[in-house]
């Protein structure tokens, strides 16, 4: 058996709307997701035990069974026993590029990538639907994280729907290190703050589920339309988010003076992210922001749109 060595694209949301609620108590969402090339390294092996165990190159990322990498490789020990039981368990190395409690889906990318090791090292053979119904098992991010891309993403965030590929774009992404926002919170505020909009009855949850299939976004992907795009950027968590977290407000506010092709917070944040065309507009724009912002608890990053959610390097 080999082992592998794969890296893990980070997601923004360039679209993100909150339709109603679900029975499952989850939120019914209708989201445009994209991978950038800010991406971990996970190195996976045969260690000859029974046991999956996870390391990590980050402090604050547990190496315990709460690490969705290691809730992975459980799931496919499960799963697969036979596979399990002829190749025995497997350790897992998480090189972290991916800033941590970000709203980049680090954690949910590092599950798909063990989800993809494993099926190659278990030489199981297994579709990328049928990984994706796997990694839906252990979170909503997990089954776009296999896949990549440019996609749309209905349901909890677990239906994907592949779009055309973005790889012409670039961003600047900015986050707080000291500053991290619960999704849970996010998604409880905004139903307690806006619940009244929320569609009521099954087929409004349909229309509006599909109606971001023909919508203005997704046209302006199809036709690789960058400065639509980024007038089109829309994410609802910001209604609540924004007015909470003021230093979030602010570096978006100041993205948008450097007058990218747009910005916005990337899910329910706190990283904030500007468009350009260009490396060197982006760049610049990152030098620009620096200057601007001169906090020693901002980080950015110069990241390019990339038409692969997991790839193996060996």
């Amino acid at each position: 058996m080999r082992s592998y060595s794969l890296l893990a694209c980070a997601k923004i949301n360039l679209y993100l709307e909150i339709i109603g609620s679900r029975p499952d108590g989850y939120h019914e969402l209708a989201m445009v997701m994209q991978s950038i090339d800010l991406a971990d390294r996970i190195d996976l092996r045969a260690n000859g035990t029974n046991d999956m165990r996870v390391h990590c190159d980050h402090p604050d990322v547990p190496a315990d069974r709460s690490n969705l990498a290691y809730r992975a490789a459980a799931l496919m020990a499960n799963e697969f026993p036979e596979a399990f039981s002829q190749f025995g368990g497997v350790e897992i190395t998480i090189h972290k590029h991916i800033p941590i409690g970000a709203g980049l889906a680090g954690g949910s990318t590092n599950a798909a990538s063990v989800l993809v090791g494993i099926d190659l090292m278990w030489q199981l053979g297994l579709t990328q639907s049928e990984l994706q119904e796997l990694g839906a098992k252990l979170g909503s991010d997990i089954p776009f994280c296999i896949g990549g891309g440019t996609a749309i993403a209905t349901g909890r965030g677990e239906k994907i729907s592949p779009l055309p590929d973005l790889d012409h774009l670039y961003a600047v992404l900015g986050k707080h290190r000291s500053l991290s926002v619960s999704t849970p919170w996010a998604y409880q505020t905004y139903r307690q703050q806006f619940g009244n909009t929320y569609a009521s009855v099954a087929n409004d949850l349909e229309q509006r589920k599909h109606r971001v299939h023909s919508g203005a976004i997704v046209t302006a992907i199809s036709h690789k339309d960058n400065a639509q795009i980024g007038k089109l950027l829309a994410n609802d968590l910001e209604k609540v988010v924004l007015p909470a977290y003021p230093q979030v407000a602010e570096l978006r506010e100041q993205f948008h003076r450097l007058n990218p092709l747009g910005a916005m917070m990337s899910g329910s944040g706190p990283t904030v992210f500007a468009l350009t065309d260009t490396p060197d507009q982006a760049e610049q724009m990152h030098d620009r922001i620096l200057a601007a912002l001169p906090d020693p608890d901002l980080e950015f990053w110069v990241t390019k749109f990339t038409p692969t959610g997991i790839s193996i390097l060996s």
